[in-house]
């Protein structure tokens, strides 16, 4: 319900009141179970981890990159269904129950298909970056709409070509590409660069 009401109002305007009273408590009972606000959006994180949904049966037989990417779009897609939510996602990280198995499944993947410790951390802490800071540019509060796309295109194309060649000529690929889109080809640069380290590492 806290995750509902976070969609609703935003995180800043939800209070332990406002949830007490959707659930038709007191305040005094949620406090016997969250020692204050903070605890209480700790566990909304933790509630979104828990909807990231990638079957084990999925990933069998996947190279660690389809394996990968897979559960990178899974994450996005979570994301994506809670826009509101997303600056917790910045301002913690997530230790509750949730976040640890997606942690842990992912670090154990990688290290399942030879990756070394050091490398399968920084490739997890580089694609959750990667993941959640794409998600909340393009969609957070205060994301650009599709009509923003669209002055900044115009804004693009009304610039001096002289002073600004390559962005006058560049403005339509700028702000025409799909989000979809613009978030695989960004992931797959990252897998890219992440497949040469392993690669280094065990020649």
């Amino acid at each position: 319900m806290a995750l509902k009401l976070v969609d609703e109002v935003g995180v800043q305007a939800l209070t332990l009141r406002m949830l007490a009273d959707t659930l038709e408590s007191g305040t005094a009972t949620l406090y016997r179970h969250f020692s204050g606000k903070d605890e209480l959006l700790t566990h909304v994180v933790d509630r979104i981890f828990g909807e990231v949904r990638v079957p084990s049966e999925a990933l069998d037989g996947l190279s660690w990159r389809e394996a990968a990417t897979l559960g990178a779009e899974a994450f996005y897609d979570t994301l994506c269904r809670h826009p509101n939510a997303l600056p917790l996602l910045v301002a913690q990280v997530p230790v509750g129950p949730n976040g640890l198995v997606n942690r842990e499944r992912i670090l154990g993947l990688l290290l399942s298909h030879g990756f070394s410790i050091g490398l399968a951390a920084r490739a997890f802490t580089a694609l959750g970056h990667y993941v959640v800071g794409f998600a909340i540019q393009q969609h957070g509060p205060g994301a650009a709409r599709p009509e923003d796309e669209a002055q900044l295109r115009d804004y693009y194309r009304s610039l001096d070509p002289a002073a600004y060649p390559a962005t006058t000529a560049a403005a339509e690929e700028l702000t025409s590409v799909p989000l979809r889109e613009e978030f695989r080809f960004g992931l797959d640069l990252l897998l890219d660069g992440i497949e040469r380290v392993r690669r280094a590492e065990s020649d």
